[in-house]
């Protein structure tokens, strides 16, 4: 197996770090390639802006997926983005590792998809018409891979729960598992979170050491997340809204985009 881990800490010294070179080893110990983009260490670029692509003329009007679409085509992206997406070509599993900061990823990290999902590449591809609206959600450029998040939180297990003020983790990840992961093809797997990891008691750290090991001893058999995918009858088009009585009693939300057979 390739894995890709894409990893967004500052600090060399931390409770992510570490668990980043505990999945590697046991990686590499299975006997599966790894490459890692650790965008700190990289010092990545996190704006997307004119000098993005290479075709557009500094100074005249910047459209971003306009420009986007025309430098993937022309072959006009930057060194860093095709770079980027060759690895994720390379990968069969994606891995995205980051502290959860303000409820979503850090902002180095989220640049990264902005810049490196181009037009043309991982959105905006495919047929418009009566039976597709693009290939996206199911369908795309990462389509046969599979991708997940390991995540560390400073609140407690409570505070992300169905009940929790922070609201359930798995709303406060959607918009990535589903809008950044699944939209492009990926298969998405559950996401992988330690809670407390500020706690400074050592047995979070081996309790998550021991959950990353098991998660890359099971990376290909593990169950993924049943998203609904658009183009095969559960949404009407063009409207791309869930078509009515599809949903399981009881779902609500987000919940209503996932099959519960």
């Amino acid at each position: 197996m390739k894995v890709l881990i894409v990893f967004a800490h500052p600090e060399q010294q931390s409770f992510n770090h570490s668990l980043l070179q505990v999945a590697v080893k046991r990686l590499e110990e299975n006997g599966d390639e790894v490459k890692v983009s650790d965008l700190y260490k990289m010092k990545w670029k996190p704006v997307i802006d004119e000098d993005d692509f290479l075709n557009h003329e500094n100074g005249t009007r910047l459209k971003i997926a306009a420009s986007s679409a025309s430098a993937y085509t022309e072959k006009q992206l930057t060194a860093d983005v095709v770079a980027e997406q060759e690895k994720l070509a390379w990968a069969d599993t994606v891995i995205l590792q980051f502290p959860l900061w303000w409820f979503s990823m850090p902002a180095i990290l989220k640049g990264w998809v902005d810049r490196v999902f181009a037009c043309g590449y991982a959105y905006g591809v495919g047929p418009h018409d009566e039976t597709h609206y693009g290939y996206r959600y199911g369908e795309g450029v990462m389509e046969g891979k599979r991708a997940f998040c390991i995540v560390t939180t400073g609140g407690s297990a409570d505070h992300y729960s169905t009940r929790g003020i922070n609201g359930s983790i798995d709303d406060v990840l959607f918009t990535i598992n589903h809008g950044i992961l699944f939209y492009p093809g990926f298969t998405v797997l559950p996401p992988l979170v330690t809670y407390r990891t500020d706690s400074r008691r050592e047995e979070v750290f081996e309790n998550a050491k021991k959950a990353v090991i098991e998660r890359m001893d099971h990376i290909a058999t593990l169950e993924p997340i049943h998203y609904r995918r658009q183009n095969f009858g559960d949404y009407t088009i063009p409207q791309m809204t869930l078509k009515e009585g599809l949903e399981e009693p009881g779902q609500t939300h987000f919940d209503i985009h996932i099959k519960k057979d």
